[in-house]
């Protein structure tokens, strides 16, 4: 019985292999090619997004993930954020 459970939380708890990470990275060489976005630009790009998502919410610096996915003919930016919460505003009050 054991040895069934073990099986099945390996099957869910596996770690990639080499074989499927050399093809991710080779996907996303491959939409990096095809969008002729430079690292710079992607760079600049999710700077540019954390700047304005941490203007109104607390987001978990560490946690940020942003690339470019793709298939054959479509490719999508992704972007994962994790958000602490919700920042507070003080309302200015106007000095008539």
């Amino acid at each position: 019985m054991s040895a069934i459970i073990d099986s099945i939380k390996k099957l869910f708890n596996r770690e990639p292999s080499s074989k499927e990470v050399a093809k991710e990275r080779l996907k996303l060489v491959l939409i990096h090619d095809r969008t002729s976005i430079s690292p710079e630009i992607m760079n600049e790009i999710k700077t540019e997004i954390i700047d304005v998502i941490s203007k109104h919410l607390e987001i978990d610096m560490n946690g940020i993930d942003i690339s470019l996915e793709g298939e054959e003919n479509s490719i999508a930016l992704i972007a994962s954020i994790p958000i602490k919460g919700l920042k507070r505003y003080n309302k200015k009050k106007s000095h008539n």
